[in-house]
């Protein structure tokens, strides 16, 4: 695991951004309202409670770790750890690899090659730890779901509050002074639910989609790994088709430092 600050850091900058054009142009106190807030945020909340399992729903703080802390995705040293292990396999036997299987701690990578220790055929290998992987990627979506549906309701929630407001000042006509008023104050909730929507659930669902996808093209990577490790394929043959894994700024990477496949996994850490 490891972290990265930038969704952060994203966020903060574009709400500061968003504060500093009103200072610019306006007062600030004019885009305060608590109404508002119950209505978009509270109101958009209590319809995901209706659209989603409560339990899903405690899972959010822990879905929110996800935005600064990324799991392991470095394709170029998984490329140098197989290479190793297939090196290893083909001198001293599939048995050899159990030192090696002790040292690691990615589950997925744990149960594949513990699974062709064993010597389990290779169409069982690849079934289960498919079912692991689509496994892990259900659940992940989920988080991304949650945060794409609150990106949906949150600006209808922002009308459904502006409505409110114009219903009430619409009722109150008598006083023609405090329509001005009572208009931006009956759109602030549509700011607050544009706002929400387009600055923290969207992105947010954007994120966590992209690390999900990145995370289930390096499963499908260790997959293919495991089962030519097991196949007793040439690590030079392994390295060449786990390469096709490789974005093209990774195999520039590989190329201006001068790291070749088959070299130690050390030596790239």
């Amino acid at each position: 695991m490891k972290k990265n600050f930038t969704a952060i850091i994203g966020l903060v900058a574009g709400f500061a951004l968003i504060v500093i054009s009103i200072l610019m142009s306006g007062d600030i106190q004019s885009f305060v309202s608590l109404s508002s807030i119950v209505v978009t945020l509270g109101g958009s909340f209590c319809a995901l409670l209706i659209s989603f399992p409560l339990k899903d729903l405690m899972k959010l703080p822990k879905i929110l770790k996800m935005l600064v802390i990324e799991p392991e995705n470095d394709r170029k040293r998984l490329i140098l750890i197989f290479s190793e292990l297939a090196r290893k396999a083909r001198r001293d036997g599939l048995l050899a690899l159990e030192d090696d299987i002790a040292t690691m701690d990615d589950e997925f990578m744990i149960s594949g090659l513990q699974m062709v220790v064993d010597g389990i055929d290779p169409d069982i290998i690849r079934e289960i730890l498919t079912l692991k992987m689509e496994t892990t990627e259900r659940r992940h979506r989920m988080g991304q779901n949650i945060f794409t549906k609150w990106g949906e309701l949150s600006p209808a929630f922002g009308m459904l509050g502006t409505l409110i407001g114009l219903i009430v000042m619409l009722a109150n006509l008598q006083d023609a002074s405090s329509i001005g008023t009572g208009m931006a104050v009956a759109l602030i909730t549509t700011f607050y639910g544009s706002l929400t929507a387009n600055l923290v659930f969207i992105p947010v669902a954007s994120n966590l989609s992209v690390q999900t996808n990145e995370e289930m093209f390096s499963k499908e990577m260790a997959i293919e790994g495991i089962i030519e490790i097991q196949a007793g394929t040439n690590p030079r043959i392994l390295e060449e088709k786990l390469m096709t894994y490789l974005s093209p700024e990774d195999h520039l990477v590989l190329k201006e430092e001068k790291i070749t496949p088959g070299v130690e996994a050390e030596a790239y850490e």
